[in-house]
């Protein structure tokens, strides 16, 4: 069966326990993460095939990830090896990524340094039928953003649909490039698209109508996002899907643009919310399978939303939900 390839950085994510002597214990937990990685994950979790690329420094740490991934069955074969170190990030459990206390550490990662014309993108892409990537990955570093569109110029000569995690990560966007100039450039190569109002604002240059979601009616966020979606349409002819996710106070609910129709998922109620992190990422996941397997649109949206609802009372960065939990969330 054919594969969905993910490509992007792996990462250690060290998240100290708020409010604890972790110091003292010598202890603080870790979790394996990157956007690309934890949409891996859920989907072979959810019996998908799938192949995860990344680049990682040949040693001992490395071999043991790799053994770990290739137990969950991702397949790990064209994993690159370069450069000296694996990337990470530091942030306590229950902060949101795009909170001011998460810590980078990934200057000169081996992800970061990887090299345009290192990854034979014709052979890695035989056997796959998706490909998918973050706005994350071309965050970095310019040869990073290189091996992106290198990656994406390949499949779409395929004819392999592509989608693409809009998320924003200010602190990233360092070298001098800005994420309108280089995902405007991106975006044009994709046919599946996840974000929201702001990320969209910020990264493609389409203005929202609504400046941030304190205060707005569900409603009105609806109808922001049918109006941002119809101008991603004309700016981005390839887009055949597009959804939005909206995580208010308490609340919860995507919306979802295919072949020019919208449809909203069901809202759910938020209840003493253990995990922020790989929430959106869960979500990805949602709308991949759901679209692989030819879900209805409504079913694809109710299936993502209620996936990533499920994940924000796992801790970790990777879901270990399994479709029947999800499908059984799903109101």
């Amino acid at each position: 069966m054919s594969k969905v390839l993910s490509f992007g950085e792996i990462i250690l994510h060290y998240a100290p326990p708020v409010a604890t002597h972790y110091i003292d214990s010598h202890q603080m937990p870790f979790y394996l993460g990157g956007a690309e990685l934890n949409v891996a994950s859920a989907l072979a979790k959810w019996e998908v095939p799938v192949k995860y690329v990344t680049a990682m420094p040949s040693n001992f740490l490395s071999d043991t990830i790799i053994s770990h991934l290739s137990k969950k069955n991702i397949d790990t074969t064209a994993i690159q090896f370069s450069g000296n170190r694996i990337g990470c990030f530091y942030l306590a459990t229950g902060l949101d990524m795009k909170s001011a206390g998460v810590v980078y550490d990934r200057a000169h990662s081996s992800f970061a340094d990887i090299q345009k014309g290192t990854i034979p993108w014709a052979e890695v892409l035989k056997g796959v039928d998706w490909f998918h990537f973050s706005a994350i990955s071309a965050s970095l570093t310019q040869n990073a953003t290189d091996v992106c569109e290198e990656a994406l110029v390949a499949a779409k000569a395929l004819g392999i649909p592509i989608s693409v995690d809009l998320n924003y990560r200010a602190k990233l966007w360092q070298y001098g490039k800005t994420p309108i100039e280089v995902m405007s450039h991106l975006v044009k190569y994709c046919t599946v698209l996840m974000g929201n109002l702001w990320a969209v604002e910020e990264m493609l240059g389409i203005s929202s109508s609504i400046a941030t979601s304190e205060g707005s009616s569900p409603a009105a966020l609806e109808l922001a996002a049918h109006t941002s979606m119809s101008q991603l349409k004309v700016k981005f002819p390839l887009l055949n899907t597009i959804a939005y996710t909206f995580r208010l106070a308490d609340t919860y609910f995507g919306v979802l643009c295919n072949k020019n129709n919208f449809y909203t998922s069901s809202t759910y109620k938020l209840k003493e919310v253990k995990n922020i992190v790989g929430t959106g990422d869960c979500f990805m996941a949602g709308l991949i399978y759901g679209l692989r397997n030819k879900y209805s649109a409504e079913e694809v949206i109710n299936f993502a939303a209620a996936a990533a609802v499920g994940k924000l009372f796992e801790l970790g960065d990777a879901t270990d939900q399994t479709v029947e939990q999800i499908k059984k969330r799903m109101i």
